[in-house]
Formats: structure tokens, C-alpha cells, sequence
């Protein structure tokens, strides 16, 4: 039996817990020992309550379920969208310092950590067992908007020219990344007992993967959150991975 703890991070999420635990609940479990573990930051509209609830409704299903609270004080300013450059370095500072304090509080004797974004709304009921059998140690999907669509996670990408999963529909198999994104990515457990962590800080300025100027700019060259990982999981000697063919769906708001 594999032991997979599935590891979703959440603030004002209350829209998207529904379809999030029901999605759970109908997914094929066949070889598999599921945990669930959330933690929950700086909420306004309930979400903790909410989640708290879902998870005792799995509980009995479910081999371990798990919800924290971590508040860090950080909101957007009024009206920015969340994807604002300038206050990017700051937002998934919080993002990645919120997924390592759930990772330190939720990890036990589980064989792989699945991280998976409370707004994924449509994978295969299967996609645990298809990111195993890829046989790789960090494994990421293709999530999209819309089926056959741009990708979604522009956080995964290749190269120098960041080539992301919709430019690599054609490869046959699994394609390697330099960074990769956080909305669903199955990472091997003993590498983060290891120290694989998400950067709360731009990792890798000397790594030959990292962009400069790059999105951020101006800055010094470096990657942060789920990107720093992807840099740091290279430098502790394992490649990522992504599966082109293989679409999970996004919240489109």
C-alpha cells in the first residue's frame, strides 16, 4: 500500500471547498492510503470553519486528515490582482513560508506528499496512480484552463526561453522542467525529509537555470516558491518532471 499525503494550502477559499472535497472523495484509491492536510492563513470569509467540517466528513474514509492555522498578516492591497509583478516576491514569500510550516506539521510515515491547489476543479479520478507510474521522483501535470488550452501554471517551465507544457503537447512521455508550479505536484516524501523546501527567498542566483532579469525585474536573478524548488530539487541531484498530456483543470476565477 503507497501512502500519499495530499497537502493543500488555503486562504478565502471558502468558494472552492466544495467541489475540493468532493473531488477527494471520488478519487480512485485502488493501491493507495490517502491523508489530507490543509492549513489555513488570514482567511475572511470562514474558510477554516468550512475546511474543518469537510475534512471530519472524509475522516472516516481518509487514513489521516489534518487542519492548522498559521496567520501571516499579508493581504494583497485592494483591487490588485494576484499576479501584480511588483508584489510578487512578497506574496509567494507567504505562499511558500505557509507551505513549508504545513509540510513540518502534516508530514508523517507517507511515502509522497501531493500537493494540490484548493481551485483545481477536474483531474482524472486516477491521477494519483498515473503520476506514480511515471516512475520520477517530482512529477507535475499540465493544468490548463480548459482542455487542450495555454497552460494555466506558467510557474512550470524549461530552459532559458521557459517553454511551458502547451509548447511540449507533442512529446511523447514526460518532459523534464526547471521550475515547476504549485496547483498539483506529486514530490517524493523522503526528498523533503531531505530539505527539499520551497524558498521563501530567491534560491539558486548562481543556478544556470535561474532567470535573469525575469519576471520580477528589477532583481537579482533567482527563483522563489515552487520555482526555487524546482531549482533546489536540481541541486540536490533530481530532475522534475511534467506530463504535457496529462490536464487537470483550473478555476477560471
Amino acid at each position: 500500500m503507497t501512502k500519499v499525503l495530499i497537502l493543500t494550502p488555503v486562504k478565502d477559499a471558502a468558494a472552492h471547498l466544495g467541489r475540493y472535497f468532493s473531488n477527494l472523495a471520488a478519487l480512485d484509491r485502488t493501491g493507495l492510503s490517502l491523508s489530507i492536510g490543509m492549513l489555513e492563513s488570514d482567511s475572511l470569509d470562514g474558510t477554516f470553519t468550512l475546511a474543518n467540517v469537510g475534512l471530519q466528513q472524509l475522516a472516516g474514509t481518509f487514513a489521516r486528515v489534518g487542519i492548522w492555522q498559521k496567520p501571516f498578516g499579508y493581504r494583497m492591497p485592494p483591487g490588485t490582482p494576484r499576479w501584480s509583478h511588483e508584489h510578487q516576491i512578497d506574496r509567494r514569500a507567504v505562499l511558500a513560508r505557509s507551505r513549508n510550516h504545513l509540510l513540518f506539521r502534516a508530514l508523517d510515515d507517507e511515502d509522497w506528499v501531493l500537493w494540490l491547489d484548493v481551485d483545481v476543479i477536474a483531474y482524472p479520478r486516477d491521477l494519483i496512480q498515473q503520476l506514480l507510474a511515471v516512475g520520477r521522483s517530482i512529477v507535475h501535470p499540465h493544468c490548463v484552463l480548459d482542455h487542450g488550452g495555454p497552460s494555466f501554471d506558467r510557474n512550470a517551465w524549461y530552459g532559458p526561453a521557459e517553454t511551458h507544457m502547451d509548447l511540449m503537447r507533442a512529446a511523447p512521455g514526460a518532459v523534464p522542467l526547471d521550475g515547476v508550479g504549485g496547483t498539483c505536484l506529486l514530490v517524493a516524501a523522503d526528498l523533503h525529509r531531505d530539505g527539499l523546501i520551497f524558498p521563501p527567498f530567491l534560491y539558486g542566483r548562481a543556478h544556470p537555470a535561474a532567470r535573469c532579469p525575469g519576471p520580477w525585474a528589477p532583481r537579482q536573478p533567482g527563483e522563489i516558491e515552487t520555482e526555487g524548488l524546482g531549482l533546489m530539487a536540481q541541486d540536490m541531484g533530481e530532475q522534475c518532471w511534467g506530463l504535457p498530456r496529462l490536464e487537470i483543470i483550473h478555476a477560471k476565477s
